[in-house]
């Protein structure tokens, strides 16, 4: 079932985002996590030392394990970020 409908949500209309120059949709009010999930994207990391699989991992912002880089900007927490239209998105 449509999550969506579960919690009987209402967003506003979907925008695309750029990712890694593919582009993904993404909602109102998401976060850059939220909407890379929603695009079945939950990794875009990996680990320095054995190459493990890295995206969200706390969820919160205390971790480092979701850094992306948004409009140019390093370092991004994309599980804080607000996603907006046109944003572009890099690992």
């Amino acid at each position: 079932m449509n999550p969506l409908k579960l919690a009987r949500a209402r967003p506003g209309a979907p925008f695309t985002v750029t990712f890694d120059g593919r582009e993904i949709e993404a909602l109102p009010g998401q976060t850059i996590a939220a909407a890379l999930w929603a695009a079945g994207v939950t990794a875009w990391r990996t680990t320095r030392s054995e190459g493990r699989a890295r995206g969200v991992f706390c969820g919160i912002g205390v971790c480092f394990d979701c850094l992306v880089t948004v409009d140019g900007r390093p370092g991004r927490r994309a599980c804080l970020v607000a996603v907006v239209p046109g944003v572009d998105i890099r690992t």
